[in-house]
């Protein structure tokens, strides 16, 4: 019987043949490993100012402890439940609404026959994704201006006549919306990818036993792609607290607070124009931490249900 000392020998024997065997691939993978030890690991040890009084004159050993003193602030301070509510919120109506989008379009693009056709959709759906998103949010701003295109439909289909991005109701609907116009293009990337690996002699066998279209979409183009949804999936559920802060405050404004103002926002109006650095640190700290766990929460889940899991 081998003892931990022994496979633990062994292991590092195995590790160091199969780098001298695969010494190339290793190379290549160096500059990855690099960069997220130099950019994700190292800038870690930053996390500590979130336990301290921070002071940029007397560095992060130099500043005084304070405990949790910036959490407890943070629970009980007047932004809290703003904050947590709407990206609870935001985050859930982009899981509901834009999470099925790419998966819905994919399934579509594999429906149609005209290769012509089907290349040109996927053309004008990705090209959203690559456009920069200051001008994005520029485009935003001009459509849903006063005079701007949507602006005047909703105002022709009975709405207010104003600027949507001044109502604090409209924002979290701007929001989304233009973020599924945004990305579904890009997303269906993978679910295509995902369908090219459906064996072809179901559908024949579908087609053979009557079939049609739909039920064989029902009955095998879905459960094909079902892992692939589930991990990506898992995926979202670990970003669910971050909102992408970018666009949020190139949208935003005083007037739609209520609705639109995030954690990851708020950890910048406190730490960049406030200067509350240790503050913003605990708060953004909190974020993570709760990404973290509801990314081990949605995998243990996943694993146990259907044994598809990221790890």
């Amino acid at each position: 019987m081998e003892t931990p000392l022994t496979l633990a020998s062994n292991r590092r024997i195995n590790l160091l043949w199969d780098i001298r065997k695969n010494k190339y691939l290793y190379m290549m993978l160096t500059p990855v490993l690099l960069y997220y030890v130099l950019f994700h690991y190292l800038p870690m040890y930053g996390a500590l100012i979130a336990f301290k009084d921070y002071s940029p004159a007397r560095g992060i050993w130099g500043s005084d402890w304070t405990g949790f003193d910036h959490f407890v602030q943070f629970f009980n301070g007047p932004y809290f439940i703003r904050t947590l509510k709407n990206t609870l919120l935001i985050s859930f109506y982009d899981l509901l609404f834009g999470f099925p989008a790419p998966i819905v379009l994919a399934l579509l693009l594999n429906e149609i026959r005209l290769s012509w056709f089907k290349r040109a959709v996927q053309t004008i759906t990705y090209m959203p994704h690559f456009i920069s998103l200051i001008v994005i949010c520029g485009m935003i701003k001009d459509f849903t201006s006063t005079g701007g295109l949507i602006a005047t439909l909703v105002a022709w289909l009975g709405g207010p006549k104003e600027s949507l991005l001044l109502s604090s109701e409209w924002f979290r609907t701007i929001f989304i919306s233009s973020g599924i116009w945004q990305h579904v293009g890009w997303g269906t990337i993978i679910y295509l990818a995902a369908l090219t690996t459906i064996d072809t002699e179901q559908y024949e066998a579908a087609k053979i036993d009557g079939a049609n279209r739909w039920r064989q979409m029902r009955y095998i183009t879905l459960p094909g792609i079902v892992p692939t949804i589930i991990i990506m999936l898992i995926l979202d559920l670990g970003r669910l607290l971050n909102v992408g802060f970018e666009k949020i405050i190139l949208l935003y404004n005083p007037s739609t607070y209520e609705t639109a103002d995030v954690i990851s926002s708020y950890v910048y109006r406190a730490g960049l124009q406030e200067f509350n650095y240790s503050f913003s640190a605990a708060v953004g700290l909190f974020n993570s931490v709760i990404n973290f766990g509801l990314v081990i929460l949605s995998n243990y889940i996943s694993r146990k249900v259907n044994d598809t899991s990221l790890w």
